[in-house]
């Protein structure tokens, strides 16, 4: 019987989109990591020399003219050198295994030999290119203390809101959504109102909200949020309350140390504060039905949507029609709340018209802007790529932020410091100017204890990316990620220009092919590279040249003939258009950096169903696969790409190609069924067991080493190698499947958008049921293998246990099973969260899972005793 030399575990690339590590609880109150047994910082002289460089740079000998604003952490040398150790070994036994693997070509099947050969070869690649990411980690250390005393110092003014006094860069935020239903607009607007209550100057950022269904609902309820957060964010300000999405703030069982300027008005500024809450959502909730209602009442019979000033909704109506439906519609940006200008404003005391005491809070509110871009039939609107890529034109012409900041609409600001600790890493005079993006780790409420389908990730989230960070810095994750918009651009990073070369050369010969037809945007283009301009809102918005530059760079014609989704902006079609993107970052030659922070700095909502949690994956590995096979291959950059991290590219890419050699693996207990069970793929058998023991347990030695340098926990690692193998039986081969339609110019297979479900916390589910998803179970083809790899191993244990009773096996017998049974164990324990899964409600009850089992062993057990009775009685004569 044959194992694997490098298991699913060993390649954490599997659970599909790369995604990053953060600091584990390890954080300290500036942003970053408290000392750490296993983390220590690198040399003095180290840093020292950093110092002197980077006032070099800076074009100055002292070097306090540009502070070093991130603290850099290593692991200890013991642990690394341990690891880099097991590494090596592993690396030399398996080099060893194939030399005799060779010169033993002696098999039961030479077809399934040469099978395995190629697999195992296959394995040994990942788990080294795996490895090759990880043997440098760093760990980067934010410090906002020093970047606030340097870039935006505490003046007479009010706090909370920022003044013209900062020198803090201009940030845009970008957020995402498309159905109100499929993610609930409240998760939505609780985003919203997280990021206008941020802890940044005011004045110096912008959030836009791309709605892609053109949906009424989502731009009243934006209207709702608006005046809602007026009320909302200087009660954050006052209180400096966290986190400042007011649903997960009410929904905290506790609060924490009370950290504002007046205590004795928290209690009842929060109860006030909470009843409007409540209302607002009340508000909210009910525009999906008076929206139809209003409509209804208007006279005309045209069926149109109307808005509440009477007018018809240029977007998708309720009934659609044509010009008002979903893929066929007019562009719509509209201004919800102009820039606040430079000056604090502060609020009115106290009174009947005003619950609270706002007379020594700034409330200025950030500019908020509605986008939703034109559809029409016949294009193809590139999904949230194109979305962005608008957001990114309409942005340059109403705020032209040096930096960017996107979310997808589920995920709110968790730690309001979230965008000063990005800012540590983008200003910092070592790498700060070469730096493209910070990627922030993905974290997620409402995720079941033991994390069953392994939403966490935290293998990659907390040993990858402190690996990549290391190198040329971890990937583009779609969400929570801060950008250079030059970078976004097509921008070469300063290390990489000639000299001489700056902002102009963003722009070539011909401008208009590759950014468009639009002079004010292509004019701003080069504005955006000066980081240290504040926001530069136009003079007016009610210029109706303005208004037609909106509209114009929104269309769907905008694009023709010009680099959009290729050399400029989000990368097209592909369904990993984000890491595309970073990936195409990268090979210019920029880095990026990895930034983790307790409380985490943002929190989502993770697909707790199966079913939901195949289709993300599917989604993930198919558009990686395609990245793989396609020009933006890993393989195919240039020299400017780190070696190491081309490796770590090429891992993330091509991950899903084991499934092919997993699955033959998987079904290989077949061979238990027919004849004496005297089957081996290789022999001598034992010598080839001896191999396979020592190659794993030096691979899950060094995954406990892993272990303790990435803060990681024994679940953890349990549930990443639970979760590969389910992805690498029944959704792997379907992304293999995709990719394979692709490359002969077939359309694929569709990806199906991620449901968000409102969480207990967000209100939607009973306190009793907050886990209810988890037990839903919903057919998918998508099922079919991993049952079939379940049924199969459930069966060779049962027809070897008949056999044993049926023929009484000697010692030597069950010695010589024993390694094919092991294998079947350890499928089956690795397929447990799956076996869980499609028991639906059963699975409350985990002990019903194992009384299943045992019945289904004696079951077949007792029915391969029973034939063989009957085909050959003579056999079991002693029974």
């Amino acid at each position: 019987m044959e194992g694997m030399l490098s298991p699913a575990a060993g390649n954490n690339g599997g659970l599909a989109k790369p995604l990053l590590a953060n600091d584990n609880g390890k954080a300290g109150r500036a942003g970053g990591i408290s000392e750490d047994k296993y983390w220590v910082p690198v040399d003095e002289e180290e840093e020292e020399e950093e110092e002197v460089l980077a006032a070099e740079e800076d074009g100055g000998k002292d070097c306090r003219r540009r502070p070093l604003l991130y603290r850099t952490f290593k692991v200890k040398g013991i642990l690394l050198q341990t690891y880099r150790l097991l590494t090596l070994a592993r690396m030399v036994v398996i080099v060893q295994f194939f030399i005799w693997r060779f010169r033993h070509r002696n098999s039961d099947s030479m077809v399934l030999w040469w099978v395995t050969v190629v697999g195992d070869f296959w394995f040994a690649v990942s788990w080294l290119l795996n490895q090759a990411s990880k043997l440098n980690p760093i760990r980067r250390v934010p410090n906002l203390a020093l970047l606030n005393q340097h870039f935006d110092p505490p003046t007479a003014t009010p706090s909370g809101g920022g003044s013209s006094c900062s020198q803090l860069p201009g940030v845009d935020v970008f957020i995402n959504t498309v159905d109100p239903v499929d993610e609930p607009v409240l998760c939505t607007m609780n985003s919203v109102l997280s990021i206008l209550a941020t802890d940044y100057p005011v004045d110096r950022h912008a959030t836009y909200l791309s709605d892609d269904g053109g949906s009424l609902v989502h731009y009243e309820a934006l209207l709702e949020t608006a005046k809602f957060a007026a009320l909302w964010t200087p009660f954050c300000r006052k209180h400096r309350v966290e986190p400042r999405a007011p649903e997960s703030y009410f929904a905290a069982t506790a609060d924490g140390p009370y950290a504002g300027d007046a205590p004795g008005e928290f209690v009842g500024d929060r109860r006030h504060v909470r009843q409007e809450y409540e209302e607002l959502k009340a508000r909210v909730d009910a525009l999906f039905t008076v929206i139809p209602q209003r409509s209804e009442a208007k006279q005309g019979g045209d069926h149109a949507t109307y808005m509440a000033d009477g007018t018809h909704w240029a977007g998708t109506w309720i009934e659609p029609a044509e010009n008002h439906k979903k893929g066929h519609h007019a562009a719509i940006v509209q201004v919800i709340l102009n820039h606040p200008g430079d000056e604090p404003q502060l609020g009115t005391p106290a009174s009947s018209s005003s619950a609270l005491d706002f007379s020594a809070v700034d409330v200025r509110l950030p500019m908020l802007v509605y986008i939703a871009r034109e559809k029409r039939p016949g294009y193809d609107h590139q999904k949230k790529a194109g979305a962005m890529n608008v957001q990114l034109r309409v942005s340059a012409l109403l705020s032209n932020a040096p930096f960017i900041i996107n979310f997808d609409c589920d995920h709110y600001i968790n730690n309001s410091g979230a965008f000063r600790a990005a800012m540590c890493f983008m200003v910092d005079p070592r790498h700060g100017d070469d730096t493209a993006f910070v990627q922030f780790p993905q974290r997620f409420d409402d995720v079941d204890p033991t994390d069953r389908y392994c939403n966490h990730n935290r293998v990659f989230f907390d040993a990858t990316s402190l690996g990549l960070n290391g190198i040329q810095g971890p990937s583009y994750v779609g969400t929570g990620c801060m950008f250079r918009r030059v970078a976004l651009y097509g921008a070469d990073p300063p290390r990489w220009q000639q000299p001489g070369d700056g902002a102009s050369k963003l722009l070539d010969n011909n401008p208009r092919r590759q950014f468009g037809g639009s002079m004010p945007f292509i004019t701003s283009v080069t504005l955006a590279a000066h980081q240290e301009r504040p926001l530069t809102p136009p003079a007016s918005l009610d210029d109706e040249r303005l208004v037609a530059e909106l509209a114009d760079v929104a269309t769907c014609a905008y694009e023709d003939g010009t680099e959009w989704g290729d050399g400029v902006g989000w990368v097209y079609n592909i369904a990993t258009e984000d890491v595309v993107t970073g990936f195409r970052v990268h090979r210019k030659g920029w880095r990026s950096m990895y930034c983790a922070m307790e409380p985490d700095a943002f929190r989502g909502t993770a697909p707790i169903n199966l079913t939901e949690r195949l289709h993300q994956i599917l989604r993930w590995s198919g558009g990686s696969l395609d990245m793989f096979f396609s020009r933006n291959s890993p393989l195919l950059a240039g020299r400017r790409l780190h070696p190491m991290q081309r490796a770590a590219y090429t891992n993330m890419t091509a991950y899903p190609i084991s499934a092919a050699f997993i699955f033959v693996y998987d079904l290989l207990p077949l061979m238990w069924l027919p004849g004496d069970g005297e089957f081996y793929i290789q022999k001598p058998f034992q010598t080839y067991a001896l191999y396979m023991f020592v190659g794993i347990a030096m691979m899950e030695v060094s995954g406990m080493v892993e272990i303790k340098w990435a803060g990681l926990t024994l679940l953890d690692w349990c549930r990443n190698e639970q979760f590969y193998m389910i992805g690498a039986t029944g959704v792997y081969p379907a992304a293999v499947l995709h990719s394979l339609l692709r490359l002969v110019g077939l359309k694929g297979i569709p990806f199906k958008l991620t449901s968000k479900l409102v969480s207990a916390s967000g209100g939607g589910v009973a306190a009793g049921e907050r886990f209810a998803e988890l037990y839903q179970v919903q057919w998918t083809p998508l099922l079919v293998p991993t049952v079939l790899v379940i049924a199969v191993n459930v069966a060779a244990i049962g027809v070897a246990v008949g056999r044993a009773a049926a023929f009484g096996w000697s010692f030597a017998q069950v010695a010589g099973a024993a390694s094919g049974l092991l294998f079947n164990v350890w499928v089956l324990l690795l397929l447990y969260p799956f076996a869980l899964g499609i028991m639906g409600r059963w699975s409350k009850r985990t002990y019903l899972l194992f009384v299943l089992l045992v019945a289904m062993l004696v079951i077949i057990a007792s029915a391969y005793v029973a034939v063989l009775a009957v085909v050959a009685p003579g056999s079991v004569a002693a029974l």
